[in-house]
């Protein structure tokens, strides 16, 4: 007979996909490494090259008091492009989804392996959990190929004179937060897909059918008793009489 637990083990590798890529959306958000800026004056960045994030911008220089500079950016900063601010939003906000894709993941998965009384609502919470995951890779999925496309692009950013970053770089690379972020977007969507192809997902759990393994039928198997072993062991068995 098979169990509604062994129905769920693809949802089980998606929760814990799910998990992993959160906190890979969550890393990628904080990294510096969006933007990897090229400049032509090594007078003041050191190095040549520049790291910018949609939080910070950071460089080495030999020449300032401290060897890493960092600036905060701001979402109220006037020059930023659109797409670092779209990207500061959306950033948050997948955050958020991932959070609450990985609570419904967790409880469906719960249902699908403890649960044995009122199974009704887990379709609901497999789809809802399902919705959450694609909500959280789209939200990180669109800014990261939107900032990629700017880098492609060398797009410039009007940075103040205090940031002390001239502007346009002579050059761009796609920095390694964007792989990270478009790894665990992609992984997302994936968690998400493979909650949406639960078996029970699209079944109507309502119409109980004889092979229905929501509502049964549960069929209760028992030891027998003492006594009807030694009942049994009195009887005589017709396969060991000759003719």
């Amino acid at each position: 007979m098979l169990y509604l637990t062994h129905t769920a083990h693809w949802q089980f590798l998606g929760l814990i996909v799910g998990f992993l890529a959160w906190i890979l959306t969550m890393t990628t958000a904080g990294l510096n490494e969006w933007r990897l800026w090229r400049v032509g004056n090594a007078t003041i960045i050191s190095s040549g090259e520049a790291w910018v994030g949609i939080w910070r911008m950071c460089f080495y220089s030999h020449v300032l008091p401290d060897m890493e500079n960092c600036r905060s950016i701001s979402i109220s900063d006037s020059f930023l492009p659109v797409e670092i601010l779209v990207a500061q939003v959306l950033m948050m906000l997948a955050a958020i989804f991932g959070l609450a894709a990985n609570i419904c993941a967790a409880v469906a998965v719960r249902m699908a392996y403890f649960s044995v009384e009122d199974r009704r609502s887990i379709r609901l919470v497999f789809l809802l959990a399902g919705a959450l995951y694609l909500l959280t890779g789209t939200s990180s999925l669109v800014p990261l190929a939107w900032n990629m496309n700017s880098v492609l692009k060398n797009s410039t950013i009007d940075f103040p004179p205090e940031f002390q970053i001239p502007a346009p770089p002579v050059s761009q690379r796609v920095g390694s937060a964007i792989g990270v972020g478009l790894c665990a977007s992609v992984a997302t969507l994936l968690s998400g897909l493979l909650f949406f192809c639960y078996r029970y997902a699209w079944r109507a759990v309502s119409t109980a059918g004889p092979g229905d393994q929501l509502n049964g039928p549960w069929t209760v198997t028992t030891l027998p008793r003492k006594s009807e072993l030694v009942n049994r062991a009195g009887m005589d068995n017709a396969a060991f009489h000759s003719e």
